[in-house]
């Protein structure tokens, strides 16, 4: 562990993932390095704050307790909760946006699986809200639902592209609930995609502005379409699909009935895509509806952000420069937990990421920075460590064909939802695709 001053600042065995070095970097880079050695230096701030998403429930006074008690004889500083308050103004969001510039992105991995689809990366864009703390300050930025369960919050929109495959964050944005995702997208999309890569998005996303930032980026799409949009057919093939072109760009349309047969009975949806992946034989029409079932990957990834890490709790931070550093450490968190997925699960080869409990690797990681272990990598490097081989040990089986009712939870409340009702059983499912040929 690092000595004096600095010895609180670590992650337990994650801060393999982000190492002294390159803390240090990023606060040289925004000018946030200490003039002098405080009881609280920078370095030791920036932990804090991402351990501070280790531990959600926790005010930060606790936060601080978890990083000292495995540091047994050592003399570390006891700084008081308005310290901590003071050092974390002090550090500001700049050096946690840098560290997330730095850790962002497809994680590498051999993994099989849908990784990657005939050559290209899969990802996945959606966006999302998460609730802030209700203070004037917070909004002034941000604005309340209108109604709902969360209603009595502020509320940030989050906006990230996911790869599907190992669930990592390539890029994110986020800011107030009152701009629209496709205002955020143009902007996100053409820093995150590149020529190999193949987006999936959902009809919110089916924009020519959104579409033109896909394309420029030399990166392929896969969206859902409104029905009611027109596309003309200017050549059908064999498999269903036509040619068409969408404001100048030239798309492949396919449309689909999904049939999902339960005990329970039978339900069926229309489903009309669009792709820039014009070729049908390198890639056919049903093989593209069923790749698009991955764009549900992203729903997972906000999911253990909201509810597993965060467990349904609201951002703490009481102002909107705080709000931003608290958001951005998040995200570090989330994708380093995720990077120590993939490197255990490429240690096992033929192991899907998707069979990787997420739950185990962050109470792995709570339990590691508890006890203060694994900082340091020894002479032989281990790319499993402790937090891998709890995932290993502990692979969920390998995925069923389900359909379980989507409904909200709110297991931190009390009260009754408007879902208290809702059947959520879970049924074994079968799911037959029929491809719709154009008339003439």
């Amino acid at each position: 562990m690092a000595e004096g001053a600095f010895a609180p600042g670590h992650l337990g065995e994650l801060t393999q993932h982000v190492p002294f070095e390159m803390v240090d970097a990023v606060l040289a880079d925004t000018r946030k390095t200490q003039a002098r050695v405080r009881d609280l230096p920078a370095r030791v701030v920036v932990y804090l704050v991402l351990a501070g998403c280790l531990f959600t429930d926790r005010g930060y006074g606790q936060v601080w307790h978890r990083l000292v008690a495995g540091l047994h004889g050592l003399s570390v500083a006891a700084p008081t909760a308005a310290a901590l308050t003071q050092a974390r103004v002090r550090l500001g969001p700049a050096p946690l946006k840098a560290l997330f510039d730095l850790v962002r992105g497809p994680a590498a991995t051999r993994a099989g699986g849908w990784v990657r689809w005939r050559g290209l990366l899969v990802t996945a864009i959606d966006g999302t809200t998460m609730t802030v703390a209700d203070t004037s300050a917070n909004l002034g930025e941000f604005t309340k639902r209108a109604s709902g369960n969360t209603g009595a919050y502020p509320h940030l929109r989050l906006l990230a592209v996911v790869c599907c495959g190992t669930r990592t964050v390539i890029d994110a944005v986020f800011g107030p609930s009152s701009i629209g995702e496709t205002s955020y997208a143009p902007a996100l999309l053409t820093r995150a995609l590149r020529t190999g890569m193949i987006v999936l998005a959902d009809r919110a996303f089916a924009t020519q502005d959104i579409i033109v930032a896909i394309t420029s980026t030399g990166a392929d799409l896969l969206i859902r379409c409104k029905a009611n949009r027109k596309l003309p057919a200017l050549h059908r093939h064999r498999d269903g699909s036509y040619l068409s072109h969408w404001m100048g760009t030239p798309i492949r349309v396919i449309e689909a009935d999904i049939t999902i047969t339960t005990p329970a009975g039978s339900r069926t949806g229309s489903y009309r895509l669009i792709t820039t992946l014009l070729d049908p034989h390198t890639y056919p029409a049903f093989d593209l509806v069923t790749l698009y079932h991955q764009r549900w990957e992203i729903e997972t990834t906000y999911l253990e952000l909201k509810s597993t890490i965060l467990g349904g709790h609201v951002l703490r931070a009481r102002t909107p420069t705080g709000i931003t550093q608290e958001v951005y450490a998040l995200l570090v968190t989330y994708q380093i937990l995720r990077q120590a997925i993939t490197d255990a699960t490429d240690a096992q080869p033929g192991t899907d990421p998707d069979r990787a409990s997420f739950t185990i690797a962050l109470n792995a990681a709570r339990d590691q920075l508890t006890q203060a272990t694994g900082i340091i990598a020894g002479t032989t490097v281990d790319l499993v460590g402790h937090i891998g081989r709890l995932v290993l040990a502990n692979l969920l089986p390998k995925r069923r064909t389900r359909l379980s009712p989507r409904a909200v939870k709110r297991a931190t409340s009390r009260y009754p939802t408007q879902a208290a009702n809702t059947n959520r059983t879970t049924y074994q499912a079968t799911i037959s695709i029929t491809i719709h040929t154009p008339p003439p």
